[in-house]
C-alpha cells in the first residue's frame, strides 16, 4: 500500500530557472553523491528544455526534498519506440531524509497528472531495487534487466486510465 506524502509536502511543476537548480540539486545528491553517477552524463539535452519536458518538484517547510521529470512528445519517442502516446518517466530523485515518506509516490502520481497531455501510457527505466515500488504503483516490468550508468535497470509500463488533470 503506498503511502500519503506527508503534512507539509507540495508537488508541482517546476517553474523558472530557481526551480529547475533545486531539481537539479537533489538529482546530483541523490544520483551523483550517493550512486556514483558521473555527473557528465546525469544532465542531458532533455534538461535544457522546456517544451517536451515536465519536471515536478517535491517540497516541504525545510526545502525541496525530491524531483523527476517527464517527456513526452517528440522528447519521449527515442525513448518510447516512437509511440506519441507513451511519456517517459525518469530522473525520479528523494533526497535520503524524505525517503519511505510518501515523497516518491507524490512524485509519480504527480508526474502522472502531468501526463494529462493525451498520453495513454507512461514508461520508466527503473534501478532494479526500486522494482517493487514501482510495481506497488501500477507499473509492470518488461524486457530484460540492463545497464545505465553502471546500474542495473528494467523497463516498466503503466497503462493510464483516462488523461489527468495537468499539475
Amino acid at each position: 500500500m503506498s503511502r500519503p506524502a506527508p503534512s507539509g509536502v507540495r508537488v508541482r511543476t517546476a517553474e523558472g530557472p530557481a526551480d529547475r537548480e533545486a531539481c537539479f540539486a537533489v538529482r546530483k545528491e541523490v544520483f551523483v553523491a550517493e550512486q556514483g553517477v558521473d555527473e557528465a552524463i546525469e544532465y542531458d539535452t532533455f534538461d535544457a528544455t522546456d517544451s517536451d519536458t515536465v519536471h515536478v518538484l517535491a517540497e516541504g517547510p525545510d526545502g525541496p526534498l525530491g524531483t523527476g521529470r517527464l517527456l513526452h512528445g517528440p522528447a519521449a519517442a527515442g525513448v518510447t519506440g516512437g509511440d506519441p502516446g507513451t511519456g517517459s518517466l525518469g530522473r525520479l530523485a528523494v533526497r535520503r531524509a524524505a525517503r519511505g515518506l510518501g515523497v516518491g509516490v507524490a512524485l509519480v502520481r504527480g508526474l502522472e497528472r502531468a501526463a494529462g497531455l493525451g498520453l495513454r501510457a507512461v514508461d520508466l527505466h527503473a534501478q532494479t531495487h526500486a522494482l517493487g515500488f514501482y510495481e506497488r504503483l501500477g507499473y509492470q516490468a518488461y524486457g530484460p534487466e540492463f545497464e545505465d550508468a553502471g546500474i542495473p535497470h528494467r523497463a516498466m509500463r503503466r497503462e493510464l486510465e483516462a488523461p489527468a488533470p495537468r499539475l
